[in-house]
């Protein structure tokens, strides 16, 4: 029995010394990490992680105005080679919206058209949109406006806004999203998001070139915030969730009950069909029922690349040619996807648990390209 005692008390004076250095270190927010991620079977985030955290809700208005189906509505199935992808990379809902009406539609492992699930990064477009209505009420004067006006720990920085928005801030973050001492593992699971973003200094010159770090969507939403006096979901609700018609309240992950500031980087869940209406309301430059809900010229703005050298990226939105097609698309972390072809009048709704496994951040994965080719050959174009 002696010999049993000791090995179990060394272990629990390991296992209890690393939980005190943890929070020596100010690292505890790794336990919640695991407690989320690993004691549920996970390996990394998840799409419906969202009852683990504390949430803001982004109402629904009382005129919720649902999708109408297409006259060819689901008269074409999948193709062969989108059923087998569909099936490997655990997609749970697939949407082809054709001339503003449901063309094709299905969902998978148990998810249905009112599922929540995470939109992981598809959010910084949102955020983008958020900071586009905020300019348009006179909240936030211009993109150029610089950020030291709202947090003067900036004033030796002339980082601007619209910096924030195109992924130019020169912020000092590392992207990464596998190590849990990452700086986005830390934004992601401790309970002072906004102490965690402003301990991040400008390093380098901003508005020179693109570099995608989460911290730069989180620091803008935290501004649009300042700026508005409201919580992002509230006026997320009131300019664009209520007016847009979607069809379910949504949730907008908190860093805790007591913070309560939302992830502007990521996280808000809600279902394919309610994600859509962000790529209808840029396909038709702001418009939406005949009323103006953001401005035209921000929204060109949105969907051009900013950057000569960095064609993908405009301002919250991904930019993507093939052949002479032009797509601007939202994305999020595991493969979630909306995708616009205006001429076309197409948009692609991609939701799921895994994205194909050439990983890489700041540039396609070939998924996007597969998801894209595929509806294409079941329209028949």
């Amino acid at each position: 029995m002696k010999l049993l005692k000791q090995p179990l008390k060394w272990f629990l004076i390991i296992i209890g010394s690393s939980f005190l250095l943890l929070y020596l270190f100010d690292y505890d927010y790794i336990l919640k990490g695991v407690r989320v991620v690993y004691f549920t079977g996970h390996n990394t985030a998840f799409i419906d992680d969202y009852p683990y955290f504390e949430n803001d809700i982004i109402q629904k208005g009382s005129d919720a105005s649902p999708w109408p189906n297409h006259s060819a509505y689901n008269s074409v199935n999948e193709t062969k080679k989108l059923s087998e992808v569909n099936k490997d990379w655990g997609t749970v809902a697939f949407l082809i919206i054709k001339n503003d009406s449901i063309w094709f539609e299905n969902y998978y492992d148990g998810f249905n058209d009112a599922s929540l699930t995470n939109s992981f990064s598809m959010a910084k477009s949102i955020t983008s949109a958020l900071l586009g209505k905020a300019i348009m009420d006179g909240y936030i004067k211009s993109l150029d406006q610089p950020i030291s006006d709202y947090y003067p720990e900036y004033s030796y920085s002339k980082t601007t806004v619209g910096d924030l928005a195109s992924m130019a801030s020169g912020l000092d973050w590392v992207e990464h999203y596998t190590s849990p001492f990452s700086i986005t593992a830390r934004a992601n699971y401790d309970d002072d998001l906004a102490e965690t973003i402003l301990n991040q200094k400008v390093i380098k010159t901003p508005g020179k070139e693109f570099e995608y770090l989460s911290g730069s969507t989180q620091l803008l939403g935290m501004i649009i915030q300042k700026a508005t006096g409201k919580t992002l979901a509230n006026y997320l609700s009131e300019k664009f969730w209520q007016p847009l018609g979607a069809t379910n309240d949504a949730l907008w992950q908190l860093d805790d009950d007591e913070n309560k500031l939302a992830k502007a980087f990521c996280c808000i869940s809600s279902n394919a069909k309610d994600f859509a209406r962000f790529g209808k309301l840029y396909k038709d430059y702001g418009k939406w029922n005949g009323k103006q809900l953001l401005d035209s010229s921000f929204v060109a703005k949105s969907i051009t690349p900013r950057f000569k050298e960095s064609p993908q990226y405009g301002y919250g939105w991904w930019l993507k040619n093939i052949g002479n097609k032009h797509f601007f698309m939202m994305r999020g972390h595991l493969g979630q996807y909306v995708i616009v072809e205006p001429n076309d009048n197409v948009i692609i709704v991609r939701l799921g648990h895994r994205k194909s496994p050439d990983e890489g951040i700041g540039h396609f994965t070939e998924d996007i390209t597969l998801y894209i080719e595929e509806a294409y050959k079941m329209l028949g174009k």
